[in-house]
C-alpha cells in the first residue's frame, strides 16, 4: 500500500499494525485487542483526514499509481470486452482503448484514456495522453456504436492531449474539435465519467454526454495546477494555491453545473477499496442507462444541446446596441 504525503499519521499507525502482526506470527503471541485498537485508529483517523481534503490533496489522489484505470473498470463492470484498433488513418494509440462489450447483457460500447500499471506501460500508453489518432479512433468507435444503437460509455483519465510538434501537426486540435462536434449529434444515449485527471482538451475531446459525472476526488480543468503556477508564478512551488483558484474539484463543478453528478467514492479514495468502487460506478451507469433508453433520440439531443448552451456566461446584443457598438467602432477608427 503507497501512502501520500497528508497521509502520514495513518501510514504511522499501518507500519505498527504490520508489526504486530509479524510479531505475532514470530513468536505465537495474542495480539487481538492490539490490533483491534490500532485498526480502529487506522479507520477513524482515515476518516478525518478525508472529511477535511483540500482541492491539491485530491488532484494527489486523482493521480495515485494504485488509482483503479479504464481497464479495471472495463473487465469488473462489462463483460465480452472486444477491444478494437487503429483510425484507420495513421496508427492505433494506445493510450486511447475501446471496443464493444456488454453491461449486464446489454450491448454497448465503451472507450477512455489508459495510463499502465508500471513503468514500462506508462511509456507504451504515453500517460495517458492521446494523439489526434487517438480520439479519431474514439470518434470512429463511437459512430460504430451509432450504427448499430449502441449507448456509449467514455472514461475519462489524462493529464491533457499529447502535446507534442507530431501531434500538431496531424490536427490534434481538429481532432478534439471534430468530436466535440460529432458527440453533442450523437443519436444514441452518452454517458461520461471522470475517474482521474480531467485535463484540457484531452478531456474534452471523449467528454460531451447526455450525463458527465466525476468520481469525488478527481479534477476537471482547462489546466492542471502545476501548469497554472508555472504560467502565473513562473514557478510549481505554488501549485495548491493555484488547485484552489482554479476550482477544478467535483464539488466545484457540480455547483458551476458543469457536471451532472459526482459519484462518492470509498472512505480512503478508489484505490484502497476498487472493487467496491467498480460496483458502485456499475449501479450508477446502468441507473443512467436506464433513464436516457426511455428518452426519444430528438429529445436527448436537444437536451444535450442545451445543457451545454447554459455553460458560461455571455450577453446577447440587441440590434440597436450592435448598431451603437458598431458606430462605436467606426467613429474610433475614423479618429
Amino acid at each position: 500500500m503507497q501512502f501520500l504525503d497528508f497521509e502520514k499519521p495513518i501510514e504511522d499507525i499501518y507500519t505498527q499494525i504490520n508489526k504486530i502482526k509479524e510479531m505475532s506470527a514470530k513468536n505465537k503471541v495474542d495480539v487481538t485487542n492490539s490490533l483491534r485498537e490500532l485498526e480502529t485508529a487506522f479507520d477513524n483517523t482515515r476518516a478525518e483526514i478525508y472529511q477535511n481534503l483540500t482541492p491539491w490533496q485530491r488532484v494527489q489522489l486523482s493521480r495515485h499509481p494504485e488509482r483503479p484505470y479504464t481497464l479495471y473498470y472495463i473487465e469488473k463492470i462489462f463483460t465480452n470486452f472486444i477491444e478494437l484498433y487503429g483510425d484507420r488513418q495513421v496508427k492505433d494509440d494506445k493510450a486511447m482503448v475501446g471496443g464493444m462489450a456488454e453491461i449486464d447483457g446489454m450491448p454497448v460500447m465503451i472507450l477512455g484514456q489508459q495510463k499502465g500499471i508500471n513503468t514500462k506501460m506508462r511509456q507504451m500508453r504515453n500517460f495517458g495522453m492521446a494523439n489526434p489518432e487517438g480520439y479519431r479512433k474514439a470518434l470512429r468507435l463511437m459512430k460504430i456504436a451509432e450504427k448499430f444503437n449502441r449507448p456509449i460509455i467514455t472514461f475519462i483519465d489524462t493529464p491533457g492531449a499529447f502535446p507534442g510538434l507530431e501531434a500538431e501537426e496531424r490536427g490534434q486540435a481538429e481532432a478534439i474539435a471534430r468530436n466535440l462536434f460529432e458527440m453533442v449529434n450523437m443519436k444514441v444515449p452518452v454517458i461520461c465519467v471522470i475517474i482521474g485527471e480531467g485535463a484540457s482538451g484531452g478531456a474534452v475531446g471523449i467528454g460531451v454526454g447526455d450525463r458527465v459525472a466525476m468520481l469525488e476526488n478527481t479534477w476537471y480543468s482547462v489546466i492542471s495546477p502545476e501548469s497554472c503556477s508555472s504560467i502565473l508564478w513562473r514557478s510549481w512551488n505554488f501549485k495548491e494555491k493555484a488547485a484552489e483558484q482554479l476550482k477544478l474539484t467535483s464539488e466545484d463543478m457540480s455547483g458551476f453545473g458543469l457536471v451532472d453528478d459526482v459519484i462518492k467514492e470509498p472512505v480512503g479514495g478508489a484505490h484502497s477499496y476498487p472493487e467496491k468502487m467498480a460496483e458502485t460506478l456499475k449501479a450508477y451507469i446502468l441507473g443512467e442507462l436506464a433513464d436516457l433508453r426511455k428518452m426519444g433520440v430528438d429529445e436527448r439531443i436537444d437536451q444535450r444541446i442545451e445543457k451545454l448552451s447554459k455553460m458560461g456566461f455571455y450577453d446577447e446584443l440587441t440590434d440597436e446596441q450592435m448598431a451603437q457598438s458598431l458606430n462605436s467602432t467606426s467613429i474610433e477608427a475614423g479618429a
